[in-house]
């Protein structure tokens, strides 16, 4: 057995009792995964402050000083220490709440202590409540380091188990460790790029010298992570592409030709046809396509993927298309049979909202053969989806689908069916190297003719009755406005304007009967959900207040205009996927 494997029982300081904790608490059951237990950030103890220099508002400081005296204070519950502790500049209160007797048996008056803590002031005096102490000449390694702050947790710290007894665990396996760690990097790799080494930089992470030399820690070890990382998903391609055995889209038939030639409402960007020629060089090898489509709203990402359908359909195989929502389902499923009314193609969709006895005629029809393109939601996922000859799948927007739930699509065959996923939100290539280094990537990097760029605008408090007075003339001239709320109801902590306080604030100002106003979010029942959206959709309102279950892709094109409330809530992805 490896060193790493030791069970953490074994560990000096931990003993069965600390061991259960660990293991319940933080995961950690070996010495390996206590190594891995990386601190969250580091405090800089190399700076001794005066008590004349605190502010209210400081993190962290280090002071150097003498206690000069102790008092107690409060009865019962509400008992605590208090140790007048004096430097050269003044003096400031120490508080301790639990382990009085332990502090005042412990700490002697008059002696040279180092205090580390987060300082507050109360009626003019400066505290710190339960602050780390050590004697002066024992502190003396500690104003030359960074200390290491670990993710602890309510019930550790009640046990003893803090961030610095944590500290003080990687302190005592580190020794033990010494020439044990195998190298994983070559000899040249780690010259070329100056890395130190795997051991050295395990040990500065958890207990750096200086900021120089975590700094070089953390590169060693992100760039090992990484490093392995992209092995992996190069290993992951070359079985793909080499072993993964898949259907052969062989020919370009009717179906795609007749489209193309008759159908298609409009030329297809340069950027369109490049994606296409990608596409159909790996759909015509016997192996798995597995590629992603990136493209920004109104890109026409939609017309690849029915493209892409079609030249399965042409070779005789089954493609289907899933949708991470049941309105934007319905709205594919209602465009795409709309283009292609005029051509022999069997399209069906199928949802939660699917009823019982037209879903059995479904199920039996789409494993006889009888339909060609399906489209539908997580429902496709279920047991009883059997294809005859599933030769394509097409993802809407993948950030949405775990990876067991995508691979229960390929699992309904024999061999592996094409994969086509799709997202709008824009990933830089070396993340969408790094998150999807399994996934050839096609860009579709330029709208069609006509279609305008979305502009967008950052606009604060003050310009409302502006924005308002815009959302009035956008109405006026027939359109429709989306306005984004980050949250349900009002949060205690922080002071945004919440989904409901909102929609009363809009009903003000855009009263019925001339206004129509619709409001959604999480907490209401789907039929609900369905029913607002649908009126939105059809026009019935003028303006739709949601939370972000309008998230993912819902046509409205008469909608001009959406405005996100406190947006610097919103993650980066889902600002991009409201563009949509």
């Amino acid at each position: 057995m490896h060193i790493l494997e030791t069970p953490i029982d074994y560990l000096k300081g931990v003993g069965p009792s600390r061991a259960e904790l660990l293991k319940k608490e933080l995961k950690i059951f070996t010495y390996g995964d206590l190594l891995e237990h990386y601190p969250f950030r580091y405090i800089d103890k190399s700076i001794i402050y005066n008590i004349s220099d605190l502010t209210p508002n400081m993190p962290y400081v280090q002071l150097k000083g003498k206690i000069i005296k102790f008092e107690e204070k409060g009865h019962k519950k509400s008992k605590r220490l208090i140790a007048h502790f004096k430097d050269s500049t003044g003096v400031l209160e120490l508080v301790w709440f639990k382990g009085i007797r332990w502090i005042k048996s412990g700490v002697k008056l008059h002696t040279d202590y180092i205090v580390f803590g987060k300082p507050s002031s109360y009626k003019g005096t400066f505290n710190i409540v339960h602050p780390e102490l050590d004697i002066r000449e024992e502190s003396q390694d500690s104003l030359a380091s960074l200390q290491a702050v670990y993710h602890s947790t309510e019930l550790l710290n009640a046990k003893g188990l803090s961030s610095r007894a944590i500290s003080k665990l990687t302190k005592a396996l580190l020794p033990l460790l010494d020439s044990q760690l195998e190298e994983t990097l070559s000899p040249s790799l780690i010259k070329r790029l100056n890395l130190p080494s795997r051991e050295k930089s395990f040990f500065d992470v958890h207990h750096p010298k200086d900021a120089k030399s975590l700094v070089r820690a953390q590169k060693r070890l992100k760039f090992e992570e990484f490093f392995f990382l992209q092995l992996h998903l190069l290993k992951l391609r070359l079985t793909r592409t080499q072993k993964s055995k898949g259907y052969a889209f062989e020919n370009l038939g009717d179906g795609f030709n007749d489209f193309y030639e008759k159908h298609l409402p409009f030329n297809l960007t340069n950027a369109q046809k490049r994606v296409l020629k990608e596409i159909r060089n790996d759909v015509r090898n016997p192996q798995q396509m597995n590629r992603l489509l990136q493209g920004d709203v109104g890109s026409g990402k939609t017309f690849v993927a029915l493209l892409t359908m079609l030249m399965a359909v042409d070779n005789n195989y089954q493609a289907c298309l899933m949708a991470p929502t049941e309105i934007l389902a319905q709205q594919h499923f209602q465009s795409i049979a709309k283009y292609l009314e005029k051509m022999d193609i069997r399209v069906a969709l199928l949802t939660g909202s699917t009823r019982a006895k037209e879903r059995k005629i479904l199920y039996q029809q789409l494993e006889n053969g009888e339909i060609d393109l399906l489209i539908g939601t997580h429902a496709l996922l279920e047991d009883k989806v059997k294809f005859t000859n599933l030769g394509l799948v097409v993802i809407d927007e993948q950030h949405r689908f775990g990876v067991a739930q995508r691979a229960k699509l390929w699992n309904k065959n024999d061999y592996p069916p094409h994969i086509l996923v799709m997202t709008a939100t824009p990933i830089p290539r070396t993340l969408s190297m790094t998150i999807y280094g399994d996934l050839d990537v096609s860009i579709i990097d330029e709208l069609p003719p006509g279609r305008k760029e979305i502009e967008t605008i950052w606009k604060t408090d003050s310009s409302r009755l502006q924005i308002i007075n815009f959302m009035k003339e956008q109405i006026v001239l027939g359109r429709q406005i989306y306005i984004v709320f980050p949250l349900i109801e009002e949060s205690e902590k922080l002071d945004y304007k919440d989904l409901m306080e909102g929609y009363n604030a809009i009903e003000r100002e855009f009263p019925l009967p001339k206004f129509q106003v619709s409001v959604v979010h999480g907490r209401m029942k789907a039929e609900d959900k369905e029913y607002e959206m649908k009126r939105f959709i059809e026009g019935v309102t003028n303006i739709m207040v949601a939370t972000t279950v309008i998230e993912v892709g819902v046509d409205v094109p008469n909608a001009s205009v959406m405005i996100i409330e406190s947006a610097e809530r919103f993650g980066l992805s889902q600002l991009h996927q409201l563009r949509g």
